[in-house]
């Protein structure tokens, strides 16, 4: 095992070194936050991927494959389509409107009076996305280094917190960026062929397994469903996917490049079904399907490769718990505390005339802290997630989407909306369960009842922000200030 520890040990001071770059370079707020916005289309795919793929998208995509055989792909597929909708339909016009949040965009649509609200249910859900996340390192390091549950937590949350609060988006890229190409090395072009190898081939694994496991329905219609509604959907509008589309330094790259990270995913997805359904045909009684991943890695690879391999998973819990950290961060600063101060700011794409990096630097770290201490905290993860994704997706998936697509939506119907969706479906949780389909279901149609109804009962928007809005859309609204500098290819 030294030489996979020895594989861990540097690729975890590389993430280091990398947050100590980034430092150097985010000088600004908006280099700070959203990497200057100045990425091309090959680190732009790169970073949008990584985020995206996480642990839950490749433990528990293997775990899925070893429970349900390849249409277990279903709930990272619908994440692949999630980004490619967002890629293809809005991420040009959301590139186009220069801003640091989605509350910030509903206050241009809806001229100024979404904010905080929204603010408290965006943050809400990037907090446990980045608690979620930073649970999984306990898996990880255990497999490691027989490490305790609390001290896993500890040390991957605080390699991440570290590099997250010393260079910002730029650290978070870099960093993503290398995640990436391990998560491919590792899991794409190493684990998989060796698991489908080792299992005897597709052959074989047909014959040991029932037909079900190859049926792409298998998982079953209604589950598909409401991963569309709660993944699709949650891709849409989630702060963390809509900060790394501010990234881009065009809305060509934005569309573009987020199309290629989109297909990936796909990729990604089929890839950890298959190696879930090699790891059923080698293990048919493991004790639960989300060992999969583990035991293949320790029982199936050779040495240096098994390094390499628990890397990627490493990568992969990383670059989703940094970038559900930053987001966290840039919400809670930004669309909560800066409001609740009274804070008036001249132009939400303009830069301050007073460095806010000290700031931004400081709620990072504060709310690594928080996330680390629950984490500790927490046990059901699923639960926690859960939950996350129906308050994001009930409360704000109809006041964004009809903010963009629907010029009669009101400011007092999104409210009422993100209040309805979101107060509805923490009490339809209540009365079926966290884990029921249906809290989603009602909660997300009870959302757009009102936003309509409401907002055809209000008086129309004015006509200055519905001008103001259009320019910025349009790309003709006011620009940040300009910094020069190379744009990464």
């Amino acid at each position: 095992m030294a030489v996979d520890y020895t594989v861990i040990v540097v690729y975890l001071a590389g993430m280091l070194a990398m947050g100590w770059w980034g430092m150097r370079r985010a000088k600004s707020k908006s280099e700070f936050l959203v990497a200057g916005r100045r990425l091309g289309p090959w680190m732009y795919s790169g970073t949008m991927a990584a985020i995206v793929l996480g642990g839950a998208s490749t433990i528990g995509g293997v775990g899925l494959g070893y429970q349900y055989g390849l249409s277990g792909a279903w709930m990272v597929f619908t994440i692949g389509l999630g980004l490619l909708a967002l890629s293809v339909f809005f991420s040009a016009r959301i590139a186009r409107l220069k801003v640091y949040t989605v509350s910030e965009m509903l206050d241009l649509r809806y001229g100024g009076r979404a904010g905080v609200i929204s603010g408290v249910v965006m943050w809400a859900y990037t907090l446990m996305l980045a608690v979620t996340s930073t649970i999984a390192y306990a898996t990880i390091f255990d497999v490691i280094f027989d490490m305790n549950r609390t001290l896993a937590i500890i040390l991957g949350g605080s390699i991440v917190v570290a590099y997250s609060t010393l260079g910002g988006m730029w650290s978070i890229t870099l960093t993503d960026m290398v995640q990436f190409v391990v998560k491919t090395v590792g899991v794409l072009l190493l684990l998989l062929p060796i698991a489908v190898v080792k299992a005897g081939g597709f052959g074989e694994m047909k014959a040991k397994l029932p037909t079900e496991y190859f049926d792409p329905l298998g998982i079953g219609g209604e589950t598909i469903f409401t991963y569309v509604l709660i993944y699709t959907f949650g891709m849409l509008i989630g702060q963390d996917i809509w900060q790394r589309v501010f990234t881009a330094r065009s809305d060509k790259v934005a569309r573009y490049g987020g199309t290629v990270a989109g297909t990936y995913c796909l990729v990604y997805a089929l890839a950890g079904a298959v190696i879930g359904t090699a790891a059923k045909v080698m293990y048919p009684k493991l004790p639960s399907a989300d060992a999969a991943f583990a035991t293949m890695v320790k029982d199936e690879l050779p040495m240096g490769v098994r390094g390499l391999v628990l890397a990627a998973a490493l990568a992969a819990v990383m670059s989703t718990s940094s970038g559900a950290l930053i987001a966290c961060a840039t919400v809670a600063n930004n669309d909560i505390w800066s409001r609740l101060r009274g804070v008036v700011k001249a132009d939400a794409a303009g830069e301050q005339p007073h460095d806010e990096v000290k700031g931004n630097r400081l709620f990072i770290l504060l709310m690594g802290i928080g996330v680390v201490c629950i984490a500790i905290a927490l046990n059901d993860v699923v639960q926690a997630l859960t939950v996350a994704y129906n308050l994001l997706v009930a409360g704000l998936l109809v006041p964004i989407l009809g903010g963009l697509l629907w010029k009669r939506g009101t400011a007092e119907g999104a409210l009422a909306a993100i209040a309805a969706g979101g107060l509805s479906v923490v009490g339809l949780m209540w009365g079926y369960g966290i884990l029921a389909n249906e809290p989603i279901y009602y909660g997300l149609l009870t959302s757009l009842a009102v936003y309509v109804v409401v907002s055809l009962a209000t008086k129309p928007t004015d006509a200055a922000v519905l001008a103001t809005w259009r320019e910025r859309l349009a790309g003709r609204g006011a620009e940040p200030v300009a910094e020069p500098a190379p744009a990464p290819q």
